[in-house]
């Protein structure tokens, strides 16, 4: 994971972001040893739904798809979402309002906390593979800024 404030690109630890209240970990990327991290968010955080997303170049409507997500939105509850293949950019509102841009891997697990006004693009491989985790589905609606 890579972090970055947008404007004047000076790195942002893993530590900041924290403080900043978005959590950020390396997980291995065997299900054995990233599920459990899951299970452990599940119990403390209230997630009941847990699924994968994959975003690929030859993905029927992808422009329209990423469309949603590249324009500044919050949600009601966090964005959860461990990358499994490819990468994609979150960029996120700080407790200041100022933008940090976080690049995200395979191994990397992210939240934004809910009620976080931040916004996804994929990266120029436009591939991205994720699992997610959900208090709500239908709690994860964006609302745009």
């Amino acid at each position: 994971m890579e972090a970055t404030w947008r404007d004047d690109g000076t790195p942002i630890s893993s530590e900041r972001l924290t403080d900043e209240g978005v959590l950020n970990e390396q997980l291995a990327l065997e299900p054995s040893a990233y599920q459990p991290k899951m299970d452990e968010l599940k119990d403390e955080r209230g997630y009941i739904e847990q699924d994968q997303v994959e975003l690929r170049p030859d993905t029927p409507n992808l422009d329209a798809i990423c469309a949603k997500f590249d324009d500044e939105h919050l949600h009601d509850e966090d964005e959860v979402r461990f990358v499994l293949e490819g990468e994609g950019i979150f960029d996120i509102r700080s407790k200041d309002d100022k933008w940090m841009r976080v690049k995200v891997e395979a191994g990397d697990l992210i939240v934004v906390p809910k009620e976080r006004y931040h916004r996804f693009e994929l990266t120029d491989a436009k591939t991205i593979r994720c699992v997610r985790l959900f208090q709500d589905t239908s709690g994860w609606v964006p609302k745009y800024r």
